[in-house]
């Protein structure tokens, strides 16, 4: 395929928005390379040539490191047909293959990708994965499978965005899976799902990229998504802790300032500048405002991380509060997203909480 008609091809796809959207970047079931995590594709590929790929996997790991882009290529290769694979070894397909197009187009009768999708005349993305979601995706299951592969492939990317009632309906997939069928389960957080679910899965831990990674990984990226300054990279990629989302977030200058401004107020606790704290509130409240708060919420996170390291000497006494601290933020933050409640004062009472940890008063 030709790169104007694998372009045109990507924008045909993207006829509704998704969580994880990033403008200019091609999706994870778009990419056709995968950096940094050979070790995760052998795994899945000597499961394969040995005749024991297991039902369900559980790819977990930070955000934004590979792990959907992982998921498609293992389903590029269990739905295409075996007679036209290059190699019956790998996990690679050109760009051409029926198959790659396919998955790619979310087109493949064998294929489903159980994920938040923007609903036809909605102006927002839902903030969970339904039920109804759930039973729609997993009824791929109840019918006979077909094409030649026979392999029939669910993708749930990503499974902290299923709520109770579509988690279980899930694991009640995954109990009774039906013949060839594999769950591909990918998680940021994989120490919060059922473990009943974890518990029926085969566990893959993928590791943050390399500073390196990272960067070949940006710059492979096709138009139109635009030319990197080589000091703007050069900062992103040594803050990113080995995201490629949180890498592309620090190329935009909005949300650079944001994360400068976090630092800076950081840096003041226990009493930081309330007056600059409000006012990065009523920023991060606005409705567009949903990935600056996500970085804001990274940088207060990071922090705490950095912290307890720091005084890991002083003893699990004087570290609780910044303990107490995180999990605070986390939940208020969780619950703010659930509810969709504002999110002024979810800032205030993150650095409040923080300046209270620094005081001793937790």
């Amino acid at each position: 395929m030709r790169p104007d008609s694998a372009r045109a091809a990507r924008e045909a796809a993207r006829t509704e928005a998704e969580a994880g959207d990033i403008a200019h970047v091609p999706r994870p079931r778009e990419q056709m390379r995968l950096l940094g995590h050979a070790q995760a594709e052998a795994a899945f590929a000597g499961a394969l040539a040995a005749g024991r790929l297991h039902h369900a996997w559980l790819i977990g790991g930070p955000q934004g490191i590979g792990k959907a882009t992982l998921a498609y290529r293992v389903a590029r290769r269990l739905v295409a047909d075996p007679r036209t694979l290059p190699s019956p070894e790998g996990l690679d397909l050109p760009e051409d293959h029926p198959a790659a197009r396919q998955v790619a187009a979310l087109s493949h009768p064998n294929l489903v990708a159980l994920r938040r999708v923007q609903a036809p005349g909605a102006k927002t993305l839902p903030t969970r994965i339904s039920v109804d979601a759930a039973r729609e995706a997993l009824a791929l299951f109840g019918a006979t499978a077909g094409g030649e592969g026979g392999w029939r492939v669910c993708i749930v990317d990503s499974a902290e965005d299923l709520n109770a009632n579509s988690a279980n309906a899930l694991l009640k997939m995954i109990e009774e899976p039906p013949p060839r069928a594999i769950f591909l389960i990918v998680s940021h957080a994989p120490g919060r799902l059922l473990p009943t679910i974890r518990s029926r899965c085969r566990a893959l831990a993928l590791r943050p990229l390399a500073e390196a990674q990272v960067r070949a990984v940006i710059e492979g990226f096709p138009p139109p998504f635009p030319p990197v300054d080589a000091t703007a990279m050069a900062r992103a990629v040594s803050l990113c802790e080995g995201s490629v989302v949180r890498a592309v977030a620090l190329l935009d200058p909005a949300t650079a300032a944001v994360e400068a401004e976090v630092s800076a107020l950081l840096a003041g606790l226990p009493e930081p500048d309330w007056q600059r704290v409000l006012k990065l509130a009523e920023t991060l409240a606005g409705r567009d405002a949903e990935p600056l708060l996500a970085t804001a919420l990274d940088g207060l996170q990071r922090h705490v991380a950095a912290e307890i390291d720091r005084r890991q000497g002083e003893g699990p006494a004087r570290l609780l509060p910044l303990v107490e601290a995180a999990e605070r933020i986390a939940a208020s933050a969780r619950e703010a997203a659930i509810y969709n409640l504002d999110r002024r004062p979810l800032v205030l009472s993150a650095f409040q909480v923080l300046a209270q940890a620094g005081r001793g008063e937790i």
